[in-house]
């Protein structure tokens, strides 16, 4: 079996982006991977140390940690159930089944399908794999910021980290990196849209919260309570995390802007991060003196998207534009 499910992603300059904000933009294409997604570094990692000797994998998910739990456990040969909620899009279904997984549709949010994933796990004898909140999966994530210190080289650091907040798993998996590089100085710019913000909410609440419901459609960021870790890592005092929000429309057009730019589709969880740039946030962010105005390269994680394609961009389009 391969030493790891992921792949070593490309770390690419964008000429366009940087022009906007005003400063070198590199982003780690984790669109790249094979299931779509940066969820595969982390869900595959959990699925090689739980997983050899399971007689099944089961995993909740709006879309890309069901691929990555789906592809890993099509390679290790093992049976794999994905439960999705009704809000994520037939083309998920479709991929999730071409993957050989088993797929149940239940609830309307991801919290009502990973309620279902850990019956099954309790009364099938299945392994659970959680989407976002496990330290394997953190550890698993944390090879995003190893790969990108290799490839700019000890003499170039960020001058901040931009990425998209669903559950927390990216930003505890981001945070474990940084400590590994010694880069925790490097403030960490956490967006989320409007309606799927659990981590922002936390942040002003100043303790974990649940949101009554999803009403974003950034569905892949669909969970109602971040994760405990995310959150500590907010009130942690030698670390800088700014939660900051867009809105739906930012996203999306965030989107359409990257497909035309960068010739990559992805979806519209991975927009909120990429809205950083195009929204300008990044650059309200020094104009009120939170990240300095001479910024050092702006490292953009560019999470994925395996549930998203022309004609689920076209629909969202036309909802948010009515």
């Amino acid at each position: 079996m391969a030493e790891h499910f992921h792949v070593n992603t490309p770390l690419l300059e964008s000429v366009t982006m940087s022009k906007v904000v005003g400063t070198t933009v590199y982003l780690k294409m984790e669109n790249s991977q094979p299931s779509g997604s940066f969820k595969i570094r982390g869900i595959g990692h959990l699925c090689q140390q739980l997983a050899t000797q399971s007689k099944g994998v089961v995993c909740s998910s709006g879309g890309n940690a069901g691929m990555a739990a789906a592809y890993a456990a099509r390679k290790m040969g093992v049976p794999a159930t994905i439960i999705v909620p009704s809000s994520s899009p037939q083309l998920v279904v479709q991929r999730l089944q071409d993957q050989g997984a088993t797929v149940k549709i239940i609830g309307k949010v991801w919290d009502d399908a990973n309620a279902e994933a850990l019956r099954m796990a309790e009364t099938e004898g299945l392994t659970y794999v959680p989407p976002f909140d496990h330290p394997l999966l953190w550890h698993g994530h944390a090879s995003i910021i190893a790969e990108a210190a290799a490839c700019l080289g000890p003499s170039v650091k960020p001058g901040a980290v931009v990425l998209s907040v669903g559950g927390g798993g990216l930003l505890c998996g981001v945070i474990q990196g940084l400590k590994d590089v010694g880069w925790t100085d490097v403030p960490v710019i956490a967006m989320e849209t409007e309606g799927a913000d659990c981590f922002n909410a936390a942040v002003k609440a100043g303790k974990v919260v649940t949101l009554d419901d999803i009403t974003s459609e950034a569905k892949c960021l669909g969970a109602k309570t971040v994760c405990k870790k995310a959150f500590e890592y907010s009130q942690c005092s030698e670390l800088t995390i700014i939660s900051e929000l867009v809105t739906d429309q930012q996203a999306l057009h965030a989107v359409e802007t990257f497909l035309d730019e960068e010739r990559v589709l992805v979806e519209m969880a991975c927009g909120a991060a990429l809205a950083a740039v195009y929204s300008g946030v990044v650059r309200r962010l020094q104009d009120e003196g939170r990240l300095p105005t001479l910024l050092g390269p702006l490292l953009v994680i560019v999470c994925g998207g395996s549930s998203v394609d022309m004609k689920q961009l076209s629909h969202l389009k036309h909802k948010l534009q009515t």
